[in-house]
Formats: structure tokens, sequence, C-alpha cells
């Protein structure tokens, strides 16, 4: 997997010479490879160095570009600085959202070149993901699901949160996933109105709801999905919250696809749970991007007016938080289309009840 062309061919859209490729998402998105080396692309060929624990690696994976290990004498800052000067570059883009005042001052001192705040370009090539990004997407998916399957055998009450949490990290991991995307949810009962709430001590009891928050990486990029379950039979309330959030759930993907935007998509599913009363209860947005991180851009909320392109990659995860009583998130991943989108999570989403 390798985006350099990319990269390189939309160096002339934001009047760049070249690109300066340092963060460890845009080295595996340009290289499809991840040694904590440095990028520099250019119109007509690329520089990429690394260290001596990945030389090799590097040497037999990463293809179109021009190798050099660093050394003592040879850090990745001067053996960019080279590079820029054998080429005569002028302006330099850098990834200004991965870099803090200390970097830039130091890339500034040593580079002779302007450099540009360039964050955009990677982020926009970034949100459209091609079908070998999707691939992978889809496996990671794929092992998220098979995870959810096999938790329903295992949760029973006497259990805690922080055990369950476990499992789900075994039961991907096992499955063949190079780790988690992102530190597992599970939360029970009145934690579940905590969005976020952190696996713990909590023992699972007959009559909880229990939400699980989780996804994992593979072939670099990650999945993500929620599904709460209930413990025994729920109450009359529980099931109408529930509810209520799979309808916004269907709502929000009925209305995404690309070409609208993430405050379109983000109000289908907003308008389905203010209508059922429950309106200052939804306190998060709708999706975000996922890819190579777990949080990527563009996203689904109140505040994003811009269009979504063809090829984004959106979490769908609408969610209502009664303080002191429960929550209920229920969580897919959609690839956004021209004329819809493409649902990568299988997993069911009617009401179980363990």
């Amino acid at each position: 997997m390798n985006h350099v062309e990319k990269i390189s061919r939309a160096l002339e859209k934001y009047g760049l010479d070249a690109m300066l490729v340092t963060s460890e998402p845009g080295e595996r998105y340009a290289l499809g490879f991840l040694g904590e080396g440095w990028l520099v692309v250019g119109k007509k060929g690329a520089h990429y160095s690394t260290d001596g624990r990945y030389i090799e690696a590097a040497q037999k994976q990463v293809t179109g570009v021009e190798l050099a290990q660093i050394s003592a004498r040879q850090s990745h800052l001067t053996l960019a600085r080279d590079y820029i000067c054998a080429h005569g570059f002028e302006k330099v883009g850098f990834e200004s959202g991965y870099m803090n005042v200390e970097q830039y001052q130091r890339l500034k001192e040593v580079l002779p070149c302007q450099l540009v705040p360039a964050q955009n370009l990677l982020t926009g090539l970034r949100a459209c993901k091609d079908e070998e990004e999707l691939s992978a997407m889809r496996r990671a998916q794929e092992i998220t699901d098979q995870a959810f399957r096999e938790i329903l055998n295992y949760i029973r009450p006497g259990m805690t949160e922080q055990q369950v949490a476990a499992r789900l990290v075994y039961e991907m991991m096992s499955r063949g996933a190079r780790k988690v995307s992102f530190d597992p949810i599970v939360a029970a009962g009145t934690n579940g109105s905590m969005p976020h709430a952190v696996p713990g001590e909590t023992v699972i009891q007959q009559g909880m709801f229990v939400t699980m928050d989780f996804g994992c990486i593979w072939g670099g990029y990650c999945s993500d999905m929620t599904r709460t379950v209930a413990v025994g039979q729920p109450t009359e309330e529980m099931e109408k919250v529930y509810y209520t959030v799979l309808q916004a759930q269907k709502a929000g993907i009925a209305a995404a696809r690309a070409g609208v935007t993430g405050r379109e998509i983000d109000a289908a599913a907003r308008q389905v749970i203010a209508q059922a009363g429950y309106g200052p209860y939804f306190t998060h947005s709708f999706g975000h991007s996922l890819g190579l991180e777990i949080h990527e851009m563009p996203v689904a909320s109140p505040s994003h007016g811009e269009i979504m392109p063809a090829g984004a990659v959106v979490s769908a995860e609408p969610g209502i938080y009664l303080p002191g009583q429960f929550g209920v998130r229920i969580e897919d991943v959609l690839v956004l289309r021209e004329d819809g989108c493409e649902d990568l999570t299988h997993s069911p989403k009617d009401l179980i009840v363990l």
C-alpha cells in the first residue's frame, strides 16, 4: 500500500515543491510501512530515511523512493535538508497537525526553505479511502463482528466490566488483529450514562444494560463498533430508549452519502431522538471518520458544514445517556458513496437479551 504518487500529484494544488512527512500515520499512509522515519515527497521523486532497526525491512517493502539510513552524523533532519538542497525545493509543506512548537522551530533553523503548514494535504487524501484501504478495514471490522458474537456467549451476571473488556481484546487478537484501535469501553448499569466510561470492577447484574465499544487494527487500519445488550429482562423505558437510538441510527444511515454535509447526517439522527423527548441526552456527534487512526476527518456533527467526500469511512453512533440510570449507544461503520453508503458492520442491532 503506497500513496507517494497521490501525495506528489497533490503538491501543485497546494502550491508546494515538496511535502515533509514525519508522523507515524503519515508515514504509514504514504509508504504502507512503519520505520520511525522521515519522508520527503517531491513532484518527481521521494526520499525516505529510517534507522538500522528498520532498514532491511524497508529495502524489502518500500518501493518508488530513495532509501537512506541515519547514523550518528546524519539524522533524519540533516538527510531531509540535503535532499531539499539537492533538488532546490523552495516551498515545503509539513504536517502541522502532528508537530509542536519546539519541533517546528528546529525544522525552521535547519531546513533551507519556506515551511508551509500543509496538514490539509494529507488529511484530504486520507479522507477518501481507496479499495486497498477499504479491504483492510473490512477485515478489521469482520474481526470485530466475530469478537462480538463470541462475547455474547461469555457475558453473565457476576462478571466485572474489566473481565468483559479483557475478553474482547483476547477475542480480537486471537483472530488476527494487530492490536486494539483503542482501549475497549465496557459500561454496565448506571456507568452506561457516561459515553466514555472506563471499565472497572462494577459487577454485571440482572436487569442491567451493558454497553461495549471496541475495535481493532488489521493491516494498519481501524475498526470501531458499539453494541448495548440487556442482561436479563429490561424495563419498558430501557426498551423505549434502545429502540429510539436504533431508529435514530437508521435515520442517520439513510441520510449518509457523499455530497451532503456532516451536519445533515447528524441532524437526521438527532431529530429522531429529540422528537422522542431525549434531545438533551444525546451529548456527542453522530459520527467521526476513521482509518489509520480511530478519529480522523471529516466528521458527522452539528458543526461540520463541509461536504462529505466519496470514500469517506464514518462511524454511525447516536446514543442516549440518562445520568444515574443507564445509557444506550449503537455504532456501525459506513463507507460513503455517491448514492448512499455501505455498512461494514454486520452484527445484529435488534435488542439482545442475555
